[in-house]
């Protein structure tokens, strides 16, 4: 899971451009300035080329925090 975390991240930190922001499990888009609209759908693409997966509509929308994120992308494996 700290792995998954690590990569998601990574993942963020190049869609914001902005390599201090650190993600956590609790983490939600209101904790982060740059975590608005344009940035969530970017960063849910990445995500989904990174893991080659494909997430439904409802699912992302069940996600709470980073660590929904990371539940999800675990249950992949």
């Amino acid at each position: 899971m700290a792995e998954i975390l690590e990569t998601l991240n990574r993942i963020f930190q190049d869609v914001v451009d902005d390599k201090n922001i650190i993600l956590k499990r609790e983490t939600t888009a209101q904790d982060v300035d740059e975590w608005d609209s344009l940035n969530h759908i970017t960063f849910i693409v990445a995500i989904e080329k990174h893991f080659k997966a494909k997430f439904t509509t409802a699912e992302i929308r069940s996600w709470k925090n980073v660590g929904d994120m990371c539940d999800s992308i675990a249950r992949l494996a």
